[in-house]
């Protein structure tokens, strides 16, 4: 069972910015595609970025140009840079293999809360 641990998260300030990270305990996550989530209270859970193994990305639109996702192969992570937050950028942030598959189970996920 691979198990995903997302990190980075904490409290900003409107404007500030934050750089998540996603580990994979069990896995070679470079040779996999990866996305980040984030589910906000009360909210289906929102997909928010993509970075494929070839590392070609891709966007929600409530969050291109503000975000940015990478991979550092070399040590098996993938960030997501955040700046320019926003309020309604406040959620739990996740990661997981793209496609889902059996045997990767999602994290606790890294809180991120922007607020004043």
């Amino acid at each position: 069972q691979v198990q995903f641990v997302e990190s980075g998260g904490g409290l900003v300030q409107p404007g500030g910015s934050l750089t998540l990270s996603c580990v994979a305990s069990g896995s070679i996550l470079s040779s996999y595609a990866v996305d980040w989530y984030r589910q906000a209270p009360g909210k289906q859970r929102e997909h928010v970025a993509r970075i494929a193994t070839d590392g070609s990305t891709i966007y929600a639109d409530s969050v291109k140009g503000r975000f940015t996702i990478s991979r550092d192969n070399a040590k098996h992570t993938v960030s997501l840079q955040m700046s320019s937050l926003k309020p309604e950028d406040t959620a739990v942030y996740y990661c997981n293999k793209y496609p889902p598959a059996r045997g990767f189970s999602w994290g606790q996920g890294t809180q991120v809360t922007v607020s004043s």
